[in-house]
């Protein structure tokens, strides 16, 4: 038996033989065009792009029927790259100024982007490359013209094992008698997995070299949930998962009828739960779920895939409908948390080559630097409003002269409306994300300036561990269950609750039904969490006792390794923490 750990990317177990699918590795060489076939080759590349275009069509028409209108979104993302001027323009070019064919040209410029995207700071953006290969795959078919594969060709159930799987490949999953998917590659934010998620199918990614190390046919159980794969599991194993599959399929049963019941512990306690919210499509499914608000609005996607800032107007279009679909309940947007790559796309100002773009230019720092960016974006927040309960959020704060300066700003942007007499709340909700260690331990100097605060997981984890999640060789070490993490977000908990503000807790770990004991037992107001995971979430809570989860932290508090914890949340709160992210 061989158990190998990746990212959890869409829950659930599917228990199966595998099927490999070969990599299509597509050899492009460098030919040689005489000078007077360059306009000819230029003329077959465009002929491609038009037949790529076609693709595209196709493809809307299928996520349109199988997936709805939400995920159509994809479609537009890849055809904006196929109408970028790095495939229009750059490959063109460099087919006359080298004289080269088509594919290699096409493979040049692909990869010279692809560098950019692996030196950006955020695993969304680093992810969206799978984008840019998959219309630079479907280019390449037709000039060589070669028939793309068709996962649609399997015709036996299974778990599909793969090097990597492109969103195209993703989307005809529904219609196939896959059970479930592992890759080598990939994130949990690739839309590869979004899908996974969409389509309910148990994913696991990043797993290195899954696809080299089991075979077609051989027996597998695909663990979405904790993000492992087991080749050839023993009787005992299986029996194990088959039991658990049966026990998971029960449970989601009954999530349902969860569905309009108050988040509160068996002794009373209740908590706001809210839900994340990415993009204006995902508003009916949202309300669907009848939470208590949207704890934590992206806003990053309005600057994607464009050549200029999206302006006042078209902001406030998407804030106020947010606001008016979930009115009266509060809707928390956090103003973008763009790096430094975005500026070179808008034509600004941009740092070249950050060496840790992870702690460079973004979030806030970005915006304080670009003060026309960044009020655009708060005087949208503030027309919007007038239109529901509506709060904004800053990421990246690190330091009080931060939050001061966000102050001044969204007074000057608020007297600029009143004097343009327009409509805004009198008054409206100031927070900041937590992320930053040095913002955690100074919190009490933030207070004064604050309404609510919201703790950002993810980050918080990775800087106080410095651990960079993505990294192969150090993921093992990011860990939630670390008593440091634990101490340092009581600690924020503690004094938030101290100065009377409240205190909210998304990314993943508010999702991880798993780490949910210790977030109640510290007494956090409320949690932001993923649509997929909101029942499980809002199950959880409802079976705990918050008298007994309070207690349970005060012992973590004295704990020197995270087994500790975990072993405190196996024996006191009945979950068992996976030991790897």
């Amino acid at each position: 038996m061989i158990v190998i750990k990746g990212v959890p990317a869409s829950p659930g177990i599917s228990i199966g033989k595998a099927y490999v699918l070969e990599d299509e590795e597509i050899v492009i060489s460098r030919v040689e065009i005489p000078a007077d076939r360059l306009r000819a080759e230029v003329k077959r590349f465009k002929a491609a792009l038009k037949a790529t275009g076609r693709d595209l069509d196709l493809a809307e028409a299928k996520v349109l029927r199988v997936l709805g209108k939400k995920h159509a979104r994809l479609i537009d993302a890849h055809r904006l790259i196929l109408r970028d001027s790095l495939i229009t323009h750059d490959v063109p070019t460099r087919i006359l100024k080298e004289g080269v064919n088509a594919e290699f040209a096409l493979s040049e410029s692909l990869e010279a982007v692809n560098k950019q995207f692996e030196k950006m700071e955020d695993e969304f953006f680093r992810e969206r490359r799978h984008d840019l290969f998959d219309v630079g795959k479907r280019i390449v078919s037709h000039l060589l013209k070669q028939t793309r594969r068709s996962l649609a060709d399997i015709t036996e159930d299974c778990i599909l094992i793969a090097r990597n799987l492109l969103p195209s490949d993703t989307l005809g999953l529904q219609e196939t008698k896959i059970q479930g998917f592992a890759t080598d590659l990939g994130g949990k934010t690739s839309h590869t997995a979004i899908l996974a998620q969409t389509l309910e199918i148990p994913a696991v990614v990043g797993l290195s070299d899954v696809s080299h190390r089991v075979k077609t046919g051989e027996s597998v159980i695909l663990d979405g949930e904790q993000g492992l794969v087991i080749i050839n599991p023993g009787p005992e194993t299986r029996d194990k998962y088959q039991q658990a599959q049966l026990k998971s399929q029960e449970e989601e049963r009954a999530l349902g009828a969860l569905k309009g019941l108050p988040t509160m512990t068996q002794d009373g306690k209740v908590f706001e739960l809210l839900s994340n919210l990415d993009t204006p499509d995902e508003f009916k499914a949202t309300l669907n779920l009848q939470s208590d608000g949207v704890g934590l609005l992206r806003t990053e996607y309005l600057f994607l895939n464009r050549t200029s800032p999206p302006t006042e107007d078209e902001q406030v279009k998407v804030y106020a409908a947010a606001a008016k679909a979930f009115a009266p309940k509060a809707v928390v947007i956090r103003t973008a948390d763009l790096g430094g790559d975005r500026l070179a796309q808008f034509g600004l100002d941009a740092p070249k080559n950050e060496v840790n773009p992870f702690m460079g230019l973004r979030g806030v720092r970005l915006f304080m630097r670009h003060l026309d960016l960044f009020k655009t974006q708060l005087r949208a927040i503030l027309r919007a409003s007038a239109k529901g309960n509506v709060r904004v959020m800053i990421p990246m704060v690190s330091s009080v002269g931060d939050m001061h300066s966000v102050r001044r700003l969204i007074n000057l942007a608020q007297a600029e409306l009143r004097a343009e007499g327009i409509e805004t709340a009198e008054k409206v909700p100031l927070g900041a994300m937590i992320e930053i260690p040095a913002a955690a331990l100074i919190l009490d100097m933030f207070m004064p300036l604050l309404d609510f605060i919201s703790i950002g997981t993810n980050d918080l984890i990775q800087y106080t561990l410095a651990v960079d999640r993505l990294n192969e060789h150090v993921a093992h070490l990011y860990d939630p269950f670390h008593p440091a993490v634990v101490r340092l977000m009581d600690q924020i908990v503690q004094t938030a609750r101290k100065k009377g503000r409240p205190v909210s807790v998304c990314g993943e770990m508010a999702s991880d039904w798993q780490a949910v004991p210790l977030l109640v037992g510290m007494g956090v107001d409320s949690l932001s969490v993923t649509p997929r995971m909101f029942f499980r979430v809002k199950s959880t809570i409802r079976s705990l006792r918050y008298d007994a989860m309070a207690k349970l932290v005060g012992q973590a508090m004295s704990c020197a390794e995270s087994d500790e914890i975990r072993r405190l949340l196996r024996d006191q709160a009945g979950v068992i923490p996976d030991r790897t992210p």
